[in-house]
């Protein structure tokens, strides 16, 4: 076996239950991937922890993989089916099977190189006459998608174009663009993932597909600010609105709605609107933070205007 088997690589004990795996593979990608990681060989780090958990992933796989570790005569081959190094230092099948003969039995009842093999699936690794060849599923792929806070709302569809990584038959990489429809869900939320089934890196021997993970990111107008599902939207109103109280029309992500502003309303206070945030499996709500615009004085009226307005609130004392 390498220095380090598939346990060591994903950083878990062999007692390891199917969640802990899963969890350790998780935080490894988040740490390696070529997307996220400034290390040199990121790269081959990912391929080698994807190798790991596609086998200890899987139940069968893992219980042939944690019998190979138990062999004493699996040697340095890895997982594969008893596949010879043939490297320095090295284990060879084929050499050891050469010193008894094809089939030799060792004691009565006997020991038989051919239930070795038998033991791994019956191969002798990718290559050999007969043998089962190794499959590896395609690396998952990680993108970002930029969509609009009324597709959010409403749900809609987008087309992408990528480049896609084909593996040919000699086994060399090539890429192919791409297009692909997008269904953007309604109530999606900031950064969530939209998973694109086999639309990843191509597989290895045969082996699936990867996937294709697209974070989300909603754009939306400068006044509009999001946490979660609510939507925070700045709306502007005049002094007389905010004094007085009045009813006015607001364009907002839910469409136009008719709010009421409270009499001697602030700048900078807020008014929920329920269940009118993002519509997801929760709804958020919306919150109108206003702000008092000044108009601007421009004739000699005007003017007289907010000097009538000074004089009527002479008294009116504020902290500065």
């Amino acid at each position: 076996m390498a220095e380090k088997n598939y346990y060591d690589i994903l950083g878990v004990t062999k007692e390891a239950s199917e969640q802990d795996i899963k969890k350790a593979y998780r935080k490894l990608v988040r740490k390696y991937h070529p997307d996220v990681s400034d290390l040199p060989n990121a790269d081959e780090k990912i391929a080698e922890i994807n190798n790991a958990y596609e086998t200890l992933k899987d139940k069968e796989k893992r219980a042939e993989y944690d019998a190979m570790l138990a062999n004493p005569f699996a040697g340095q081959g890895g997982f594969g089916g008893g596949r010879s190094t043939g490297g320095q230092g090295g284990f060879n099948w084929e050499d050891l099977k050469g010193q008894f003969g094809e089939g030799q039995a060792f004691g009565d009842g006997g020991f038989r190189f051919d239930d070795i093999f038998s033991a791994f699936g019956g191969g002798r690794g990718a290559g050999h006459q007969g043998g089962a060849s190794f499959e590896q599923k395609g690396q998952d792929q990680h993108a970002e998608i930029s969509v609009s806070l009324s597709s959010v709302y409403t749900g809609d569809e987008y087309s992408i174009k990528l480049n896609v990584p084909v593996r040919q038959a000699n086994g060399q990489v090539s890429h192919e663009q791409k297009t692909l429809k997008i269904k953007i869900p309604k109530g999606i939320t900031e950064g969530k993932q939209i998973r694109l089934s086999g639309q990843g890196a191509a597989g290895i021997g045969g082996g699936a597909n990867g996937d294709l993970f697209l974070k989300v990111s909603i754009s939306h107008p400068s006044n509009i600010r999001l946490e979660g599902a609510d939507v925070y939207q700045t709306v502007n109103i005049t002094p007389w609105e905010a004094a007085l109280g009045e009813k006015i029309n607001v364009s907002t992500p839910a469409g136009t709605l008719g709010v009421t502003i409270p009499k001697n309303s602030k700048s900078g206070s807020h008014l929920r609107i329920k269940g009118k945030g993002i519509p997801a499996k929760t709804a958020g709500d919306l919150y109108l933070t206003l702000h008092i615009v000044n108009p601007t004085v421009n004739t000699e009226a005007q003017a007289e205007a907010f000097r009538t307005l000074q004089s009527t609130f002479h008294d009116v004392q504020i902290e500065r």
